[in-house]
């Protein structure tokens, strides 16, 4: 499965202030999502006043200008055998060397999902009953999530969400499937993880409402914990009464 892209940094700041708060820096930086120097790209850009106006792309070979003034930048850095010469070797300098570092920290590592399957109203009109399956805290993006029913995959009736950022690294995404129930059958959601390695498959149990089911499991865990805190009671009170005698 395809992995995330990553990129790491190295900032240049050249700072001339005014009255205005002119700025003006550069920044090196690699992205790639792979060892494989084919799928590394290396960027080089200029910004004055948050604006990138000049970039040195690897994959393209020379600068580029997105500003009057960046065009002109660029028609000049061009010009110069040795500043393109020094640019294109960057990718081998700059990043061959850290990509390594940067991809065992982050890029292998997978975490698996968390898999939530419940019912909900259905749009009007439409089929009487909606199963929604939730994928929750995986890592990497990319993620595949079908639904089975009696066996076969479902390709109709079926919408899902984009792979959502949760800003933090993991990612979630919802799958719906809206169908007519029908006496004994079995329906289930799969999910395909790289974090996996054999499809995670969680059946649907429409025996009782999920909110049935959550005030048996809340009053199940009211029951453990109050057995829990007799029998520490009990034994609190034996200690004590034998430590009296």
């Amino acid at each position: 499965m395809a992995s995330s892209f990553l990129s790491f940094s190295l900032l240049f700041i050249i700072s001339l202030y005014t009255a205005d708060g002119f700025r003006s820096y550069d920044i090196d930086r690699c992205v790639f999502n792979s060892t494989d120097p084919k799928n590394i790209e290396y960027i080089y850009s200029q910004y004055y006043n948050k604006l990138e106006f000049t970039r040195f792309s690897s994959s393209v070979g020379e600068f580029v200008g997105y500003t009057e003034c960046g065009v002109k930048q660029a028609k000049y850095f061009n010009s110069d055998p040795s500043i393109l010469a020094r640019r294109r070797g960057e990718k081998e300098r700059y990043c061959l060397n850290h990509v390594n570092t940067y991809y065992q920290a982050a890029l292998d590592k997978s975490v698996k999902p968390y898999v939530r399957l419940h019912s909900v109203a259905p749009p009007a009109g439409k089929h009487p009953s909606m199963l929604v399956c939730s994928v929750y805290d995986f890592f990497p993006k990319h993620i595949r999530v079908s639904w089975l029913r009696d066996g076969q995959e479902v390709t109709s009736d079926v919408t899902s969400t984009d792979e959502l950022a949760d800003a933090d690294w993991f990612y979630q995404i919802h799958s719906h499937l809206e169908y007519t129930p029908r006496s004994g059958e079995k329906i289930s959601c799969v999910v395909e993880h790289a974090s996996l390695r054999e499809p995670l498959v969680t059946d649907w149990d429409p025996s009782m409402p999920e909110s049935e089911r959550n005030k048996i499991a809340i009053g199940a865990s009211g029951l453990i914990l109050g057995l829990i805190l007799s029998l520490a009671g009990f034994i609190y009170y034996k200690r004590k009464e034998s430590n009296s005698h």
